[in-house]
């Protein structure tokens, strides 16, 4: 069955229970902060590897020490439950090398 877009309110819900990530038109955005490259750069793998076990990808915008996280799922046009299922997993990653 394939994802459909969540409402106004469920997306401000459930970003309620998301610290960091906010909406910034049909997609998720956070910034994470890391003290140095190569400690972000070894979570991007780790987001790399959570993405493909659940089969959705991220935008990753890298920055030196900070990286940008963008979600969406293109296919329903906006935000769904796979975004934030994403995120919630991104959020649990281990931020050391």
């Amino acid at each position: 069955m394939p994802a459909t877009p969540l409402s106004d309110i469920e997306i401000h819900r459930e970003l309620g229970s998301l610290p960091g990530w906010s909406r910034r038109g049909n997609t998720l955005v956070k910034v994470y902060a890391f003290p140095d490259f190569m400690t972000g750069i070894g979570w991007v793998r780790r987001v790399a590897e959570a993405a493909e076990a659940s089969d959705h990808h991220p935008d990753l915008d890298i920055r030196y020490t900070k990286i940008t996280v963008t979600l969406s799922t293109h296919s329903a046009g906006g935000i769904t439950v796979k975004d934030f299922a994403l995120a919630r997993a991104i959020d649990a990653l281990p931020a050391v090398s």
